[in-house]
């Protein structure tokens, strides 16, 4: 386990910049850019953010750490995340926790979502159906979710499970494209239906995308892994 060092003023200086002038008058592009990356992630409900900045895998390859870009899908506001921490426990998997400059985090156990803080309505735990040497969700089931309502009162979710095999998918992330497995989660429970999207290279032993559900405040989540 080992803390990242590189702060988001790193992963600011992967945005493409080359290229363009400006006047003496108009604020840098450098600066728009981080304006715009700084927006709190917890933002939920402002108007859609501005577009996002452009990034390239040459700019990416140079980056020491590991970032993954979170949006939120109710919004549209995005953030990258640096890894802070690898661990196990008594449970099968990995848990990997990834943080933002302004500290909201989320952990993931085999690239399965099971904690969020800082958004708001946040997931304080969750069940994942995996199981040791292998990534995403590894079967259906029962999947339990322990959410901080409103009233700041923990609410328990159950949801009953089926998993999916899509087939094989090709993905590309930022030039960078990667044979994976499409598997889909399918939850049920509570008069409603919860659908998640893995995107697992079996090779590599890793989730290279996803689009998890993080209850009912902060709603989906969409996780790219930029680098590793």
């Amino acid at each position: 386990m080992r803390n990242v060092p590189v702060k988001w003023a790193a992963v600011l200086g992967l945005v493409l910049l080359g290229g363009c002038s400006q006047g003496p008058e108009e604020p840098s592009l450098e600066l728009e850019v981080m304006q715009l990356v700084r927006q709190r992630v917890s933002s939920i409900g402002r108007a859609a953010p501005a577009e996002r900045p452009p990034l390239t895998r040459a700019a990416l390859d140079t980056v020491e750490g590991a970032y993954i870009e979170v949006t939120l899908e109710n919004s549209g506001v995005f953030a990258y995340l640096s890894q802070q921490q690898v661990r196990r426990d008594g449970s099968p998997g990995q848990i990997v926790s990834w943080r933002s400059e302004d500290n909201v985090t989320l952990t993931l156990r085999s690239g399965v979502l099971i904690a969020t803080r800082g958004l708001g309505g946040d997931i304080l735990s969750a069940s994942a159906p995996v199981t040791s040497g292998r990534v995403g969700p590894a079967s259906g089931g029962a999947r339990r979710y322990h959410i901080r309502g409103l009233d700041n009162q923990t609410q328990s979710l159950a949801l009953a499970c089926s998993l999916m095999d899509l087939g094989a998918e090709t993905v590309e992330i930022v030039e960078q494209r990667h044979a994976t497995r499409h598997l889909q989660e399918r939850c049920e429970g509570a008069g409603g239906v919860v659908v998640n999207d893995y995107w697992v290279d079996s090779r590599s032993g890793r989730v290279w995308q996803s689009r998890q559900w993080a209850g009912p405040t902060i709603g989906y989540l969409r996780i790219r892994q930029l680098t590793t």
